[in-house]
């Protein structure tokens, strides 16, 4: 059977999302084709003969871009049986079940995908014997979707599974080359081919508005280290210059990562990565950073999310804007470039409380540091999160919306949604990180009024001396 993967977006990134599974498949005897959207065009003759088309939907964006490849295949190819899986296949299931898709799978996915090609490849087979019985035609060999497939709540294979495997070397030899991905930038205009893996997934942690939770329930589960290492080897021969973990949080098990980044380091003294890592684990392993650096690590990336405590608890982050300040200064006493992210609008973000936080982000010196889509980043309230544990929040929320993947929501002051939206618009045009934060500080203070701009104009418009530039990923991080 043919079975064709489709990524639709995964940050600029050769996503790991159909390398592995193809692997897995592969081993299984499938016939695999992968096509990522985000650098390639959708061609239908790919998935004319697919029995099963399978969509990794890793974040919310790349959710809402399937939906319409989803149709797509659909008009194409009617008797494939339609899969979506990853971390958001489970949030958006009602909307993707009146899609058509008709098989979704959840946390580690691999297992599931050979289980349900197996069971496809049997059905297959029994609906070729029944017509062969009945002696009817069955021209191609092709069978309907309803003998294919299965009622929705008839799916065998678990929605979610947080079952340990044995993972497989990933198979990256039908994907584009890493040249047509993200690189990163360095100083000097130096610029490296990034490669990107997983050492692991899921989160030991329960951050009340993160989309892992729902999902992983605070688990996490390891990529084994030769696994890992075998993936970079073959990365680092077709030409990449730097690593990429996805982790969710590269120090939920450091005793997995560290180890991990000796033995590449050891191999590839030449090649740098970067992490994701909580503002909780950079404090609590403080001393394992000097290892991060001294075996390539140039930039991190650090879910900071907010710098007002009253947010921060909120979203149950586990820091406060204390421990960011603390945090900030370890990165750079050691040598280590942040990448911050933030939710900068939600349902607490007042008109002053924004210009409090650029305020913040100027005197961190983080100005530089700070892609700026960041500052207009707005809450998503996603199925199953954990806000809706708030009685403030699901008296906020309107009922769910399937086509959005998410709960709607408005401010109680509309003139800070006016303000996201200027802020949106502003943060699209290509320009400086500076000029970019100048931009929006202005809007910051025009929502505020006139009054505060005389006062609070000058922190905007000076600079500070350069300082050595940040490393930075050519992809900022989006959702």
């Amino acid at each position: 059977m043919h079975v064709v993967l489709i990524s639709t977006y995964e940050l600029g990134h050769q996503p790991f999302g159909l390398a592995s599974p193809a692997a897995w498949l592969k081993g299984a005897g499938a016939c695999v084709t992968c096509l990522d959207l985000a650098v390639r065009s959708f061609t239908p003759e790919l998935v004319e003969d697919a029995g099963l088309v399978a969509f990794y939907v890793p974040m919310h964006t790349a959710t809402r871009l399937a939906a319409a490849a989803i149709e797509q295949v659909r008009r194409v190819n009617s008797a494939a049986h339609l899969c979506c899986y990853g971390l958001y296949a489970p949030a958006g299931e009602p909307f993707l079940r009146r899609l058509g898709v008709q098989t979704i799978l959840g946390g580690e996915f691999e297992s599931g995908l050979v289980e349900l090609y197996r069971r496809l490849v049997v059905d297959q087979a029994d609906g070729r014997q029944k017509t062969e019985d009945e002696g009817l035609s069955t021209n191609d060999g092709a069978v309907s979707s309803s003998v294919v497939g299965l009622p929705s709540q008839l799916q065998p294979e678990p929605r979610i599974s947080l079952a340990k495997q044995v993972f497989l070397t990933p198979e990256r030899g039908g994907l584009p080359a890493l040249a047509e991905y993200a690189h990163l930038e360095l100083a000097h205009g130096d610029r490296r081919t990034a490669g990107y893996t997983e050492a692991s997934r899921g989160c030991k942690h329960l951050c009340r508005h993160c989309p892992i939770v729902p999902v992983y329930g605070g688990r996490f589960r390891v990529v084994q280290r030769e696994v890992v290492l075998e993936d970079v080897r073959r990365q680092v021969a077709a030409g990449a210059r730097h690593i990429t973990f996805g982790d969710p949080d590269f120090f939920n098990g450091p005793g997995h990562a560290i180890p991990l980044v000796r033995e590449l380091h050891a191999e590839f003294p030449d090649l740098s990565y970067d992490v994701t890592i909580k503002v909780e684990h950079l404090l609590k392993h403080a001393n394992l950073l000097p290892a991060l650096r001294d075996t390539g690590c140039v930039l991190v990336t650090s879910a900071v999310e907010a710098l007002d405590d009253a947010i921060l608890e909120r979203f149950d982050k586990r820091h406060t804007r204390a421990d960011v300040v603390r945090a900030v200064g370890l990165l750079r006493d050691i040598g280590l470039a942040l990448n911050p992210t933030f939710v900068a609008f939600t349902p607490w973000t007042t008109r002053q409380g924004y210009l409090d936080f650029l305020r913040s982000i100027w005197e961190l010196d983080l100005v530089e540091n700070v892609a700026p889509i960041q500052y207009a980043i707005r809450l998503l309230i996603l199925a199953g999160s954990r806000l809706l544990e708030l009685p403030e929040v699901r008296a906020l929320v309107r009922p769910f919306e399937e086509s959005a993947l998410a709960y709607p929501w408005a401010h109680p002051d509309p003139c800070v949604d006016r303000l996201h939206c200027d802020v949106m618009r502003a943060v699209k045009l290509r320009r400086p990180r500076h000029d970019a934060y100048q931009a929006v500080w202005r809007l910051a203070e025009d929502a505020l009024g006139a009054s505060i701009r005389a006062r609070a104009y000058h922190i905007s418009t000076q600079r500070r001396p350069s300082r050595k530039p940040i490393p930075r990923l050519s992809e900022p991080w989006y959702c």
